[in-house]
């Protein structure tokens, strides 16, 4: 199928490296389309295993497992920012299965610092910051950018993770310990945090609207599509949303974060080379979910449409719970009697403190008045017992 038009007995195999959520909800998506997903994942019994092909139980950098991928898919792409960008171009080049998004996207959005650098030389909107190898570094940072200053590891951080305000060096020792391979940034006073989820495709780029994020301990808690924005910081935003568009190669969605200042300027903060979770609410409210737009650009499939049938909110279901243990969800019929409330499960059989479990969205297209109201009704109505 990929860059043809042809369907036959056979299927075609999307490899994702990670299975996450994503990779479920991915391979749920690409099943309509005559796609099977194969996954890659270190955890046996994945979330995504249950509706994917099959699963490959290996770490994302394994060398054998990545390659056993890139032999029995068509194409290959990614879920989770930890695959190794190196091994996947080496993969590429042994077995000539292509890879989307380019493996030097990835390397570029995975390591902070060469993001923000790349993206401030292609002239994309960006808070000022410092590169931290030390104590030294760290001390022209908050110099240059003043104190509180937001200190990130340039690599591994998702959800929050390696992410700290801090205003002191022994602030940034008690939270990092070593203090390389660090990135300093101004510390924002942001209005908004918003998103795009950005698609670039075989047939050009596209975006969906400029929607809200609220988050809460660096958690993405709700968001509200479209952005609550005026209509200017909007159209600045999707311009942006493009403009790093233009800044990367390959194909795929990629979920662009972005905060609207006080003034009204917008800056990228972090960007995803995949599915986003501010993206969720694509499913019910889009004619193409983010994950089948992802399916479709990888495969080089023409991208659909990504105008909004409807408003729409989704909340998170956080994992509510003072340590880890086995998924007890209570109250799943309460919130699913609501009119108009879509629920969606992830299937992890272990819940932790904030842990994403699933979402919930609701949208007007549905008939539903207010779906923020709606959506944060139904997640009052689970609890974790």
């Amino acid at each position: 199928m990929t860059d043809t038009d042809t369907l036959t007995g056979d299927p075609v195999v999307l490899g994702v490296v990670g299975g996450g959520q994503l990779g479920r909800m991915l391979a749920e998506a690409a099943s309509p389309l005559g796609v099977e997903v194969l996954v890659l994942d270190p955890t046996p019994d994945c979330p995504a295993a249950a509706v994917a092909r099959d699963q490959i139980v290996a770490d994302f950098d394994d060398r054998d497992g990545v390659l056993e991928l890139a032999e029995r898919a068509d194409v290959v792409t990614v879920e989770i920012e930890l695959a190794d960008p190196d091994l996947l171009a080496e993969v590429r080049a042994e077995t000539d299965t292509p890879v989307h998004p380019d493996p030097e996207s990835i390397r570029t959005t995975r390591d902070k610092l060469v993001e923000a650098s790349s993206l401030a030389d292609a002239g994309v909107p960006v808070p000022a910051f410092r590169s931290v190898d030390d104590e030294s570094d760290l001390r022209d940072a908050v110099d240059d950018l003043g104190a509180p200053l937001m200190l990130k590891a340039r690599r591994g951080g998702y959800d929050g993770r390696g992410n700290e305000v801090i205003e002191s060096v022994a602030e940034a020792e008690s939270a990092f310990g070593d203090l390389s391979g660090l990135v300093a940034e101004e510390l924002i006073d942001f209005e908004r945090e918003l998103s795009v989820m950005g698609v670039r495709g075989a047939d050009g780029i596209d975006a969906y609207p400029v929607v809200e994020n609220v988050h809460e301990a660096e958690i993405l808690r709700e968001t509200i599509a479209p952005a609550r924005a005026g209509d200017e910081v909007r159209e600045r935003a999707a311009a942006v949303a493009r403009e790093v568009l233009g800044a990367l190669d390959g194909r795929g969605v990629f979920g662009i974060e972005l905060f609207e200042t006080g003034d009204g300027d917008v800056l990228v903060n972090e960007i995803a080379p995949r599915p986003h979770n501010s993206g969720h609410y694509t499913i019910e409210a889009a004619p193409t979910s983010q994950f089948e737009q992802h399916a479709r650009a990888t495969l080089g499939l023409p991208l659909g449409a990504t105008a909004l049938r409807g408003d729409a909110a989704m909340v998170n279901i956080l994992g509510d719970v003072a340590e880890a243990g086995p998924v007890e969800l209570a109250g799943v019929h309460d919130a699913l009697a609501r009119p108009g409330v879509h629920l969606h499960w992830y299937g992890k059989r272990e819940a932790r403190p904030l842990r994403k479990m699933g979402h919930l969205t609701a949208t007007t297209a549905d008939g539903v008045a207010d779906p923020l109201a709606a959506a944060r009704d139904a997640r009052d109505d689970l609890t974790f017992e």
